[in-house]
């Protein structure tokens, strides 16, 4: 067996609750929770209420490249698009001319409920700015690009 030595933390901590992934963690699951109990109230997850926002700013978007900006899989971004479809929230043609991808698009019911649901989760992220002083806000947007830029994000 190998003589396994301690390794030493990126940075001063006492415990893991210090260090910088758990803290994006916990705020990454914070926003999570808050935006799951507001969006609810609107009958949409919140993978669906991120496919109806890239929707909304990129009309025509495929399943993979909404998989890709809602940060979920191919396969569970199907569902997803299968859900909003069936409630009459996006339109897919059955087939394409050319190529796999089916280009998406919002419907009114669609583009409404987005609306409605936009101003509740815009709380949120507002909530989350007024937490910090407002002339750390673009260094702190700044750094959290560098480090998902460090991982290869």
């Amino acid at each position: 067996m190998e003589d396994l030595k301690p390794v030493d933390p990126p940075h001063p901590a006492q415990d893991v609750t210090e260090h910088v992934g758990y803290r994006l963690k916990r705020a990454a699951a914070a926003l999570r929770g808050a935006m799951d109990r507001a969006l609810r109230a609107h009958g949409l997850t919140v993978p669906q209420y991120a496919c109806l926002e890239l929707l909304d700013q990129r009309p025509g978007l495929s399943n993979a490249e909404l998989a890709r900006g809602t940060f979920v899989t191919r396969q569970s971004m199907n569902v997803v698009l299968r859900g909003l479809q069936d409630e009459g929230l996006i339109s897919r043609p059955a087939t394409t001319d050319h190529g796999r991808a089916l280009p998406t698009h919002l419907t009114a019911e669609g583009r409404g409920r987005l609306y409605a649901a936009r101003s509740a989760v815009y709380a949120i992220e507002r909530d989350m700015i007024d937490a910090i002083p407002q002339r750390r806000l673009a260094a702190l947007l700044a750094d959290l690009d560098r480090m998902a830029a460090a991982l290869g994000g």
